[in-house]
């Protein structure tokens, strides 16, 4: 009888993924977060170009709420990885590749702040909230984020 009680207890919880598909959803998270910092950065610095004509190292300090030593060595991986370049004493600039990267990563917080305003959001924790979902949502999930705001937009 123990038994047939557990069994039933288990057919009540949710359906969990199996263990390669689980561990491959976690391989993606992990992903993400490590490719969150360098979007982050990209986009500071394309938003400083953009409204400053240049992005300097404390600039983009205060715009991360990190120190100046943080930002120096962020931007030696982003270089060592080909999205930024700079010279000594002289601004940063993003490269083709990192251009890119903060073009996308721009377009997806946009959506995503559509989309959680389509459904009620308000527009300061939106913005908030985009912050940490546009790292982590799939192409499927934001083309229907996209979807849903334009219908619910119009």
């Amino acid at each position: 009888m123990k038994a047939k009680a557990s069994k039933t207890r288990r057919s009540r919880r949710p359906t969990q993924p199996r263990d390669e598909h689980q561990a491959s959803i976690h391989r993606r998270t992990r992903a993400a977060h490590s490719q969150e910092i360098a979007e982050d950065y990209v986009e500071v610095v394309a938003d400083l170009i953009a409204t400053h004509g240049e992005a300097r190292a404390i600039d983009i300090a205060r715009r991360m709420g990190v120190t100046h030593v943080t930002v120096t060595k962020t931007v030696a991986r982003l270089q060592r990885a080909g999205l930024l370049t700079s010279r000594p004493y002289r601004s940063i600039f993003l490269t083709e590749k990192g251009q890119k990267m903060a073009t996308d990563s721009r377009r997806r917080h946009d959506v995503v702040v559509r989309f959680l305003k389509a459904v009620g959001v308000s527009e300061e924790n939106a913005l908030s909230d985009a912050e940490g979902i546009e790292h982590h949502v799939s192409a499927e999930t934001l083309a229907q984020f996209e979807r849903f705001a334009k219908r619910t937009m119009k």
